[in-house]
């Protein structure tokens, strides 16, 4: 399969498409994080990281999303990122729309439910990433962080993210996040989940012509 191409676009290019592709990622993934949060089986490395700073600050897990959203765009002074559209929107939709979803969503009782909660999460998303990825108004402050560090230093993009995401799931972990295996299997399939459903919904380039 040809490599997709995910460099951003020019805002104007297609807004009526790319705009709402964006928001409708965020909102997903917004309520894909609340259902594995109420799943109780294990979070996404930095949903380990932004539980644990809700049980030890007392503020809603999605005002914890949105101040490490703004802390990780501090960063990004240092590697000289520029943010898009769909960084500043990514930091305030997801940040309003996960604490909607806490409170819609509550936490079945059978084992068979939770794990079908958390495994429905992973899936939603995997295509809520390929979704606001795809419309190519700029990564999130998470991504962006990444790719800076790769760009400044030249390190092989796994092992930057390998040593992000283990730093910030250590720290969740050490502050009472949720680890378990909803963590291993976010950290086994989301990857391959966002490259499947990326090529259906990726906006591609013009061709002048």
């Amino acid at each position: 399969m040809a490599a997709v191409d995910l460099r951003p676009l020019p805002t104007r290019d297609r807004p009526v498409r790319r705009v709402p592709q964006l928001l409708a990622g965020l909102v997903l993934y917004a309520v894909s994080m609340a259902m594995q949060v109420r799943a109780g089986l294990g979070l996404s490395p930095w949903d380990v990281l932004h539980e644990g700073l809700t049980l030890r600050t007392g503020l809603s897990f999605g005002a914890i999303t949105g101040i490490v959203g703004v802390v990780v765009l501090l960063l990004w002074i240092p590697l000289r990122e520029r943010p898009g559209l769909g960084t500043v929107a990514n930091v305030l939709v997801i940040a309003v729309v996960v604490d909607v979803a806490l409170r819609l969503i509550s936490t079945p009782e059978p084992l068979w439910a939770r794990v079908a909660l958390m495994v429905g999460g992973v899936v939603a998303n995997g295509l809520a990433t390929a979704c606001y990825v795809g419309a190519r108004l700029g990564p999130g402050p998470r991504d962006g962080l990444m790719t800076g560090l790769v760009h400044r230093t030249a390190w092989p993009l796994r092992w930057v993210r390998t040593g992000i995401e283990v730093s910030v799931l250590a720290l969740g972990w050490l502050l009472g996040g949720t680890v378990g295996i909803g963590t291993v299997l976010y950290a086994l399939a989301v990857g391959p989940l966002t490259q499947a459903f990326l090529p259906w919904v990726v906006v591609r380039e013009r061709i002048a012509g």
